[in-house]
């Protein structure tokens, strides 16, 4: 049975990237798709790949370190990469509710300000 494969315009759309993204990904070598010609074709190893560049962009994880992280299974298995997410995890938990603090104290700020400004047109 013919494994599914999708098309570089198909992952594209799945994913809601654009070309260009799609392209840098493979450039840095995130993404290996098969090729045949010119044509590109994307199979379920890097559709997962892909899932999880796009979860790991969306809790602020640099590229770079994504990429090493999926390399880490190639090289060393699924245990290890396992461990090693859990201590990028636990440091990005920790920025993000660094930065949560602050953009509420900016909130708070900003409210405030706002307040004083109306109070002095009246």
């Amino acid at each position: 049975m013919q494994e599914e494969r999708l098309t570089f315009k198909e992952m594209c759309a799945r994913f809601d990237v654009t070309p260009r993204t799609l392209r840098y990904y493979e450039y840095i070598e995130l993404l290996a798709p098969e090729r045949e010609g010119r044509t590109r074709f994307y199979t379920a190893r890097e559709v997962a790949r892909m899932t999880l560049i796009m979860r790991g962009r969306r809790f602020g994880f640099p590229l770079e370190e994504l990429r090493q992280w999926l390399m880490i299974y190639n090289d060393q298995g699924t245990e290890e990469q396992s461990r090693v997410w859990i201590k990028m995890a636990d440091r990005q938990l920790k920025e993000l509710a660094e930065r949560k603090a602050d953009l509420e104290e900016a909130i708070a700020d900003l409210k405030s300000l706002r307040t004083q400004t109306a109070a002095s047109l009246k």
